[in-house]
């Protein structure tokens, strides 16, 4: 038998903004977080993604590359952010180019559990609990569902 190899979890190359606070264990590389950011433990944020300052993410969070989380955001517990829309059938498998950006407005909340497909939501939005948002969301509101669907005009 072969050792596997052994990838550590951490924090590398991180561009930290001002009075940010990290519950780790956590794995955050080559991100970008705003000013008084809060990021909660058994969290993931990647290569490239942006945090806008006085955002919250709560633990156990996905933020792939290619996603960008306005200002004064929340992300719930166990959030998932998806860039890969199997657009060929399968995952990309390394093939990036295929993968797809995510852009979330300010003063966004989004709910526990739920799951953001590669879209853009505007300002103002509230994402409910376990949804899944497969569309851009171009208007103030709640939303909620599988697939998500404005429930309630802000």
């Amino acid at each position: 038998m072969t050792a596997p190899e052994r990838l550590q979890a951490g924090i590398r190359n991180v561009a930290f903004g001002a009075r940010v606070k990290v519950v780790e264990p956590c794995n955050l590389y080559g991100c970008r977080l705003g000013d008084d950011c809060f990021v909660g433990p058994f969290t993931e944020i990647q290569n490239g993604a942006v945090i806008g300052p006085r955002t919250r993410v709560q633990s156990h969070a996905f933020i792939c590359e290619l996603v960008t989380i306005g200002e004064d955001c929340f992300i719930g517990h166990g959030v998932m952010f998806i860039n890969d829309t199997f657009a060929n059938g399968g995952p990309a498998r390394g093939r990036k180019e295929l993968w797809r950006k995510t852009v979330i407005g300010d003063r966004v909340s989004i709910g526990s559990n739920a799951t953001i497909l590669p879209v853009r939501i505007a300002d103002d939005v509230v994402v409910g609990a376990g949804a899944v948002v497969t569309k851009d969301i171009t208007q103030a509101g709640t939303y909620a569902g599988n697939p998500a669907r404005l429930l309630k005009r802000k």
